[in-house]
């Protein structure tokens, strides 16, 4: 099956943004086990268009985006030698992709995260923008 064009869409570049609140390494949540905090991509307050995008449209989007940057590791993260003989998949700082409806969404001091387990990281992103969350609207 073809894809169809996607010629007017809008890049991401123009929508994603890594201005989000930051908090310092000591101010996040000790996590146990095989937790891997991640904070969603932030996006922009306002469209290219000049359109104001309301907080809680720019929340849903941020959490339905799926990739985001990793702020934290559990002690236990990606210790399993069977299941990650290769060594971790990512480390903090890292931009990962996980799944859209997976791990456990939680705010930590005026932050958003969403909780997840090491395995549930699909894959590390070089740049975030060159991802394309369009991909499968078409179908």
């Amino acid at each position: 099956m073809q894809q169809p064009s996607m010629g007017k869409t809008i890049p991401n570049s123009d929508w994603i943004s890594d201005e989000g609140i930051k908090l310092k390494k000591e101010d996040l949540p000790e996590l146990p086990g095989y937790h891997v905090l991640v904070q969603p991509l932030s996006i922009k307050q306002k469209t290219k268009g000049g359109i104001i995008l309301p907080d809680s449209t720019k929340d849903d989007i941020a959490y339905l985006t799926t990739v985001g940057k990793v702020v934290a590791l559990g002690d236990l993260a990606y210790d399993d030698k069977e299941k990650f003989p290769l060594g971790p998949w990512c480390q903090e700082g890292d931009y990962v992709a996980y799944g859209k409806f997976i791990g456990q969404k939680l705010q930590y001091k005026g932050v958003k995260f969403l909780l997840l387990f090491d395995d549930q990281i699909i894959m590390r992103v070089d740049k975030p923008t060159d991802l394309d969350p369009t991909f499968n609207l078409s179908n």
